[in-house]
Order: structure tokens, then C-alpha cells, then sequence
């Protein structure tokens, strides 16, 4: 049945990918782009490094304000040049917030998906949890955290419940809508052919809402990582918010540019990282 389903319904699908009759300009006109926004990029990054040296040498603002990009770089090289087991470097308290924030990152994906579903399968499950979900999410984080952390103390857990909690709505979010959004006349066609509701959710609804999905993935790995650093502020042995902690405790300034750096750049390989998944899964 799943065969014959996925034929009949590979031909619409293709007419829909059909080029436009201009697409050949704007396939140059995408070629194009790429190249012109890394070098806006990096413009745009010389003359913010430019303006910050110029700030800290010619406008004498204090170090504690705004440190050096000599000190900046210091304190990298210094928490980085290390054996990855050393405790003073950057690399075990890094791994201790990425882990967890993949873990978080995870549960709320799969219980955001799930739930999102059935709330756009069935009107009932929609009725009764949609409420809460928007109540929870008008909640500031901030608040609830504390609450977190005492339910589930100091250890990883509560980091990982915060990564979940974030991760959880944009998610549920756009998968209920994604799912909403699909076109009745794919949902006509799989009735035409007797499928099931389970056939028709996995071969049409679901493939729909992918673009949906990846959006909220996109945007819930930011939010798990703060999720993370959140609940290591509030109360964690281990971890980069702790390592913050630690630098501002004694006005450390350049390891706090460090390690927002190093965030800087953690947040761009993650969201690389989601964009290489979301080509390899969605190929129309």
C-alpha cells in the first residue's frame, strides 16, 4: 500500500518542483548572492574589530568596559591551547553544556513532534493542550528556572529539563502548523486511495511539514544552548556558564569576550549543522 501511495502521489509533487520559465536568470542571481554576502560578512566583521580596537586605544575606554582584541585573544589561547582534560581550559566545561544541551535538545524535539501531531490530527488533543502550551511559553524562562533547578537539583538534569523546555515550543509550534498547512488535494488523493490515517500523516503530512519543522529545529538549538547557560547560572558544578561565573567573579573581562567568542561560534556550527540535515532530508 505504501508503494503504491508514494507513486501516485510522486507526480503531483514534481509538477510543483517544475523550474519557473526565468529561473535560469535567478539561478544566477542565487549564484550571485552567496559570494556577495561573505563579503558583506566580512566586511561587516573588519570594521566592527576596527571600531573596537579604536574604542579601547584612541577613546581610552577601561579594559574592564570593553578589553583589547590582544587580551581577548590572550585568554582564548590560554583556555584553548590545552590538553582537552585540563580543568583550566575551555574544553570540559564546553562539553559539559554541549551534552547537555543535545540531550535537551533531543527529548524536546521528539515530545515537540509528537505532541504537535496529535494536536493537528485530532481536536480534542488540540483543545485541551494548546492552552497550556501557549501558557508555559508566555512564562518568562528566567522565572521558571529556579523552579527547575530546585526540582531537579544542580546536576545536569536540570540543564538538560531547561534545553528541553526551550527547544520544546517553536517546535511544537511549527509542526502543528506545518501539518495544518498541507494541501487538501494530497489528502483528497490518499483517501481516492484508501489509505490509512497513519499512511496519509507519514507519506503526505508529515513530508509537508518539513520545512515547518527544520524552521523550529533552527530556532530550538539556540534556545536549548541558553536554556543550558541559563541553568548553569542558576546553580551547576560544571559548564561554560559556570566558567563566565568564575571570570566575572574576579572582572576577568577578556575570558568573558572568550567565551562568548567561542559561543559565537558554537551557535554557527550548530546551525550549520541543522541547515547540512535539513538538505539532506528535504530535497524538493
Amino acid at each position: 500500500m505504501t508503494d503504491n501511495v508514494q507513486g501516485a502521489i510522486a507526480q503531483p509533487v514534481e509538477r510543483e518542483a517544475a523550474p519557473a520559465p526565468n529561473s535560469r536568470s535567478g539561478s544566477m542571481f542565487r549564484h550571485l548572492v552567496p559570494g556577495s554576502g561573505r563579503i558583506i560578512s566580512i566586511a561587516g566583521l573588519v570594521i566592527v574589530l576596527l571600531a573596537w580596537e579604536l574604542s579601547v586605544h584612541w577613546l581610552d575606554v577601561p579594559s574592564y568596559v570593553l578589553p583589547s582584541i590582544e587580551d581577548v585573544v590572550r585568554s582564548l589561547a590560554s583556555g584553548l591551547l590545552v590538553s582537552p582534560t585540563d580543568r583550566t581550559g575551555f574544553y570540559l566545561p564546553l562539553w559539559s553544556t554541549l551534552s547537555n544541551t543535545a540531550i535537551g535538545y533531543v527529548i524536546g524535539t521528539v515530545l515537540a513532534i509528537v505532541l504537535g501531531s496529535l494536536m493537528a490530527e485530532f481536536r480534542a488533543v488540540e483543545k485541551l493542550l494548546m492552552p497550556y502550551a501557549f501558557a508555559l511559553q508566555s512564562l518568562p524562562k528566567v522565572a521558571i528556572a529556579p523552579l527547575i533547578v530546585i526540582w531537579c537539583g544542580f546536576g545536569d538534569s536540570s540543564k538538560i529539563a531547561m534545553a528541553a523546555l526551550l527547544t520544546f515550543f517553536p517546535v511544537l509550534v511549527n509542526t502543528f502548523a506545518g501539518i495544518q498547512s498541507t494541501e487538501s488535494s494530497k489528502i483528497d488523493l490518499m483517501a481516492s486511495l484508501s489509505a490509512s490515517r497513519l499512511e496519509t500523516y507519514w507519506n503526505v503530512k508529515l513530508p509537508s511539514a518539513a520545512p515547518f519543522i527544520f524552521a523550529g529545529l533552527e530556532m530550538g538549538i539556540v534556545y536549548a544552548l541558553l536554556g543550558t547557560i541559563v541553568a548553569e547560572y542558576l546553580g551547576a558544578q560544571q559548564g561554560i556558564g559556570v566558567t563566565i561565573m568564575q571570570a566575572e567573579a574576579v572582572t576577568d573581562v577578556p575570558t568573558v569576550f572568550a567565551v562568548l567568542v567561542i559561543l559565537g561560534f558554537v551557535g554557527v556550527g550548530m546551525h550549520l549543522a541543522i541547515s547540512a540535515i535539513k538538505a539532506k532530508v528535504i530535497r524538493w
